[in-house]
């Protein structure tokens, strides 16, 4: 993403040496986080009242910015080259890559958390680091969501929101190459809302597409049954996998 490309409300700043992309509205605040400290993910995790989120790798979530509330993520390669590759990228990271992504597919009216900033750090030799900054969410990802629903009622409102983020996804054409539980995150509310998480590898096809629907459906229904035969979460397909085919306009799960 080049300086001409920044989405609108977005600017490029300067901190000790390190490149920042921030919107105008925290920008100031990120500036002077870096001044005292080496990096976001750093300064986040030093700052009183900051909560640590367990995933990939710990995340802080803080109050930023007149009392924004963002999730500092520092970021990680995932799957099995994990422990070799760890926290090193070819610049210029996939940050900019996610903060493009996350802002389509918000245009396009899908469902998932404002990328507010981030900042690229020079790493060993031709390598980078990347801190991330988003918009905080209030709720619990999909499976610590369908646990914590004690009604049918409750899941079937769960249900209703995965379906609609389905249905975004779709219209996007936008193909999450890793569309598991954990990315999906379900926000409190009445009724609940679904968004994706862990975008910066999204793809995209036509608008409305079918592949796209199909191609996360089977890669959320791999997920689910994972998380049923290995995990204990109870659900069954006529309640949950079947209506999200039906959406999705699917063939039906393998």
């Amino acid at each position: 993403m080049t300086l001409a490309s920044l989405p609108a409300g977005y600017m490029a700043v300067e901190a000790r040496g390190v490149r920042v992309v921030a919107h105008e509205s925290v920008a100031a605040a990120v500036q002077a986080a870096l001044a005292t400290a080496r990096t976001l993910h750093g300064w986040a995790g030093a700052q009183p009242g900051a909560v640590a989120l367990q995933g990939r790798a710990v995340a802080w979530r803080l109050a930023l910015a007149e009392q924004t509330n963002v999730v500092v993520r520092h970021s990680r390669h995932g799957g099995l080259l994990a422990a070799v590759t760890g926290d090193l990228f070819l610049p210029p990271t996939r940050a900019p890559q996610e903060l493009a992504i996350a802002t389509r597919l918000r245009a396009a009216g899908v469902a998932t958390p404002q990328v507010l900033a981030y900042a690229v750090y020079p790493g060993p030799g031709p390598f980078a680091r990347a801190d991330v900054v988003t918009r905080a969410l209030d709720g619990a990802d999909l499976p610590d969501a369908w646990r914590a629903a004690t009604t049918d009622a409750s899941r079937q409102a769960i249900v209703h929101a995965v379906a609609a983020l389905f249905r975004q996804l779709r219209h996007a054409g936008a193909v999450h190459p890793d569309l598991n539980l954990k990315n999906v995150f379900v926000v409190r509310g009445v009724p609940p809302v679904a968004q994706v998480l862990d975008v910066d590898r999204i793809e995209f096809r036509d608008a409305d597409s079918a592949d796209a629907a199909y191609r996360n459906f089977v890669r959320f229904v791999r997920s689910a049954r994972k998380w049923r035969d290995r995990h204990g979460l109870v659900f069954d397909d006529a309640t949950f996998l079947e209506p999200l085919a039906r959406t999705a306009r699917a063939p039906e799960a393998p």
